[in-house]
């Protein structure tokens, strides 16, 4: 399994208020999970009328496809508002391996 974050700052020049801004969020984070079904929120700046933090994250069985859907994703986003950091981050859990000490019987009809 593996995870991959980011972390997108964006800078929205057009926004006056907290209402501008939650209205341009809110339009981009809902494209984001329809075009992209991942998982989207603010996580910082939730005060600044200008300036937003985006996280979001993608979980895979494949490294390359979870790094795709990131480029993706930034790219989207990019063409959407003014990126002004990208971080990324990726965590590969039991890569191939069976859980230790794992018991799915509850599972079993």
């Amino acid at each position: 399994m593996t995870i991959g974050i980011a972390r997108l700052a964006l800078f929205i020049g057009a926004s006056h208020s907290l209402k501008d801004k939650r209205m341009v969020l809110r339009r981009i984070k809902d494209l984001v999970r329809q075009k992209f079904n991942v998982s989207i929120a603010e996580v910082a700046e939730n005060d600044m009328w200008q300036r937003a933090v985006l996280g979001l994250a993608v979980v895979g069985n494949d490294r390359r496809f979870v790094e795709g859907v990131l480029d993706e994703v930034v790219g989207f986003v990019r063409a959407k508002a003014d990126v002004t950091q990208d971080e990324r981050e990726m965590q590969t859990y039991n890569d191939g391996e069976q859980l230790v000490g794992a018991d799915f019987r509850h599972w079993q009809g």
